[in-house]
């Protein structure tokens, strides 16, 4: 009866100890030989035991991991800092086993994040190298490659303090069996957390951005005015009456009398109408600027005033004409997330007149009209926006009359200048990006018909090009 119960008690505590993890074919065997390789993770400790009683453990760097003994045929090994070091672990029987240890970042927190957030990106790779985040595979745009470089890089930076972290702190530099082995003061890694983008985008990636520019300007002007002058002499007196109210132009009726009596009637009705149509058309990869411009540059004299005092005048330059300015962005389904600034500024026939004190001279700075808009859309391949109602209705009229005179009904209007004016523009951009591939084949150019005159068919048949290439007939079988 005592024989069985010892039986099974022995057999509980041998099922504790395997349940455990303390069955005998869990410990190291300390026969010397090949060299063993443990892998580890930053800021994680590992326990490992030996299958004979240790005489003494060395560690080769304690600031990448720190090695603790509690007993003759325990270690454990605590990872402090990313790197590699190795272990070395010597029997009673004078023979030494010794251990290479990684220490790498520890990816698990960051990858069920990737698991949690991005649920239907099955290709992502999670990987390290020495103190790098590696990111491989493939996902579906490049709005989630940029997602997943912000979480890395996040992780990364909030993990950093970790290399630094003390493990063992407090514990006395001690060596020998039994006792914690020489720990040295926790070093900072010596290389910046990083992490390296090696993910590749499913859905393609240059974008065709096709641009319409629509502008019409509609000019309306109406002025009328009148001049009425008569003089009269009377002795050594001479007295009259004098009203000038004429327009800019000076196009109107003269009625003369006689030198003394003059009548004139001005007025100008002018209608102007301005068409601009541009279509610019670029290309750009996914997530890069491109821009475009159609036009000239200018360069404008711009005063600078030196430390000495005196002033320099510097060409500054300006561009002008059609531009446009556009980053596109590929989702996922084909969707483009555009950031589109189409631009049109034309030189002002007008300009800036400006004078310099001393000099009667005026000198003529040219003056721009620009016309802008900056906007952030998204829509599928193929699909069209208009930015419109960029109108401008500028209505000026102006009234000039001679004191009481002019307010007389009817005989009034021979002193009153009359100018109506009325400016309308409307501009309308309309932008169409493709997602664009290469094509299967070289495209055909305008000038690959373009044949050359021989000297005859130039100087005496009075031809630009000669007669077109025709393919050689195929010889029948």
């Amino acid at each position: 009866m005592t024989h069985a119960l010892n039986k099974t008690l022995l057999a509980a505590a041998l099922a504790l100890a395997m349940d455990a993890g303390w069955a005998a074919t869990d410990c190291i065997d300390l026969k010397g030989g090949a060299t063993q390789r443990l892998e580890l993770v930053r800021g994680k400790s590992v326990l490992k035991r030996f299958c004979s009683p240790a005489a003494q453990v060395t560690v080769g760097a304690p600031e990448v991991a720190n090695v603790v003994v509690p007993n003759v045929n325990e270690v454990v090994i605590v990872a402090r800092a990313v790197g590699t070091t190795n272990m070395i672990v010597s029997g009673r029987d004078q023979r030494s086993t010794v251990f290479d240890i990684a220490v790498t970042v520890d990816t698990a927190p960051l990858r069920a994040q990737f698991d949690t957030l991005f649920p239907d990106e099955k290709g992502i790779h999670l990987g390290s190298t020495g103190n790098t985040l590696v990111l491989s595979g493939m996902v579906s745009d490049s709005a989630v490659a940029g997602q997943l470089m912000a979480l890395a890089t996040a992780f990364q930076e909030s993990a950093a303090p970790a290399a630094g972290a003390s493990a063992g702190a407090g514990s006395p530099p001690a060596s020998g069996v039994g006792a914690p082995a020489a720990a040295a003061p926790a070093a900072a890694s010596s290389t910046q957390p990083k992490v390296l983008n090696m993910l590749s985008i499913a859905a393609p990636q240059q974008v065709l951005l096709e641009v319409k520019i629509a502008e019409v300007s509609k000019s309306l002007v109406d002025q009328l005015g009148a001049t009425l002058g008569y003089t009269k002499t009377n002795g050594s007196w001479s007295y009259g009456i004098l009203s000038r109210l004429l327009s800019e132009t000076g196009n109107g009726i003269t009625a003369f009398k006689n030198s003394t009596t003059q009548l004139t009637i001005d007025g100008q009705k002018r209608d102007g109408l301005i068409k601009v149509l541009a279509e610019p058309t670029v290309m750009a990869v996914s997530g890069q600027e491109a821009s475009f411009l159609a036009g000239g540059t200018i360069f404008i004299p711009v005063a600078q005033n030196n430390v000495s005092g005196t002033t320099t005048i510097t060409l500054e330059e300006k561009q002008y004409g059609v531009a446009v300015k556009f980053t596109p962005t590929v989702l996922a389904g084909g969707r483009i997330n555009l950031r589109v600034a189409p631009e049109v500024s034309e030189l002002n026939r007008e300009g800036i007149g400006i004078s310099v004190s001393g000099s009667t001279a005026t000198a003529i700075l040219p003056a721009f009209t620009t016309r802008r808009a900056t906007t952030t859309v998204q829509l599928q391949d193929g699909e069209s926006f208009a930015i419109g109602g960029l109108i401008r209705n500028n209505v000026t009229s102006n009234i000039k009359r001679f004191p009481f005179l002019g307010d007389v009904p009817v005989l009034g209007t021979l002193f009153r200048s009359s100018d109506f004016q009325n400016d309308r523009t409307e501009l309308v951009f309309i932008v169409t990006p493709h997602l664009a591939k290469p094509l299967p084949a070289a495209p055909r150019l305008p000038t690959d018909d373009y044949v050359q005159p021989t000297r005859a068919q130039f100087l005496i048949g009075g031809q630009h090009e000669g007669p077109a290439k025709t393919d050689a007939p195929k010889d029948k079988p």
